[in-house]
């Protein structure tokens, strides 16, 4: 016991968180070197990176401003050339309304044109049908109205100019009495 009494004694006499004058003095020194060693030798070196980094970083702030103006520039080519672009389809557009309403109406006067031809050729057939077919009920109404008449008067009638005669001469009778029937309508 009595070695913790002197233990107790002698730690009144000293405070262990105040250390000795001597190791401050040591200490404060040791400081002191490795400041000056610090501010010597590695301040400079930091102070030179973070200058380069300062420069690296405002440099890149002005090419990434020369960047961003150059794309802004490049934005309004492009919108410039967008709005042409489309200013030029609006202009080929109409053009092809315009190209496709000619080639209508071109088409439509061709169209116009092969039908009128069609109904001439047509209207020119039936009246070349329409003769051929007067023709040839001519010679059957003529052979008939031969056959009858020689049938009525006994005696043949087939000798072909008598024949065309008489056969002439009614139908022109024929044609007479339809006509005057016409006009009285």
């Amino acid at each position: 016991m009595n070695a913790l009494v002197l233990l107790a004694a002698e730690g009144e006499k000293e405070n262990p968180l105040i250390p000795p004058w001597p190791e401050v003095v040591i200490g404060l020194i040791a400081f002191v070197i490795v400041f000056g060693f610090l501010a010597k030798k590695l301040l400079p070196n930091i102070n030179k990176v973070l200058e380069e980094r300062r420069e690296a970083i405002e440099g890149g702030l002005e090419k990434a401003d020369a960047a961003q103006t150059e794309a802004e520039s490049v934005l309004e080519q492009y919108k410039a050339q967008l709005a042409e672009a489309r200013h030029e389809a609006a202009r080929l557009r109409q053009e092809a309304q315009e190209q496709g309403a000619a080639l209508i109406a071109e088409m439509r006067a061709e169209g116009q044109r092969q039908r009128d031809e069609i109904i001439a050729a047509g209207h020119t057939q039936l009246a070349a049908d329409r003769k051929a077919a007067a023709s040839a009920l001519r010679q059957d109404v003529g052979k008939l109205a031969t056959d009858l008449a020689g049938k009525l008067v006994g005696e043949s009638l087939e000798d072909h100019a008598r024949q065309s005669r008489t056969i002439d001469r009614f139908l022109d009778e024929l044609d007479g009495t339809a006509a005057s029937a016409g006009a009285t309508r």
